[in-house]
């Protein structure tokens, strides 16, 4: 390749007491609608739905290229709240290159990412301002806000990971989390 041809370096501010990315270049927002199959109790999803369809989470980035040897990175603002009694979520996803791995730094709020494979092993690591999760390659993940603020993470992937929600959307996720007598719960 031509040195002409090469990205070229650039800077991206981060508001970190905001726990937002600066001037985003793209924004993808999911709402409630969004959200369909995702969670156990459809029918009270469809009441958040018919109540004004709130944001449920935004993922803002400052593209790169989609190819191999660049890092792609990301703010996911996941919502607090409840479907039911269960803990607001991400849809989740694998790598479309399923070697790939990912890292989050959680930069505000509290929760987990729940990660799965799909031989069925399942494993949840407790997410909170300063802590920092390894996705291993070939493992599902997704984020869930088990607090009242939103739970925010700036994400570290390889350029031309993908993303394939089309497996969750079939599989599920073995385990879900819960707010039951205001404790949180596993199951």
């Amino acid at each position: 390749m031509s040195i002409e041809k090469l990205m070229q370096p650039f800077t991206v501010g981060i508001d970190l007491e905001n726990a937002r990315m600066k001037n985003p270049q793209k924004s993808l927002v999911r709402k409630a609608s969004d959200m369909k199959g995702h969670y156990k109790n459809a029918a009270a999803l469809d009441k958040i739905i018919t109540g004004g369809n709130p944001l449920h989470y935004e993922v803002q980035e400052t593209p790169v290229p989609e190819k191999y040897g660049e890092l792609m990175y990301c703010i996911s603002i996941l919502q607090p709240g409840l479907v039911g009694d269960e803990c607001f979520m991400t849809k989740g996803h694998y790598h479309t290159i399923p070697e790939t791995a990912e890292i989050y730094l959680c930069l505000k709020g509290e929760g987990f990412m729940m990660m799965k494979t799909s031989d069925g092993k399942c494993d949840y690591q407790k997410m909170s301002r300063g802590h920092m999760v390894y996705v291993p390659p070939y493992w599902a993940h997704r984020s869930i806000n088990t607090g009242k603020e939103e739970l925010v993470s700036f994400c570290v992937y390889q350029g031309d990971a993908g993303h394939n929600y089309g497996d969750i959307e079939t599989e599920g996720f073995p385990k879900r989390v819960f707010l039951r007598g205001g404790k949180i719960v596993v199951e």
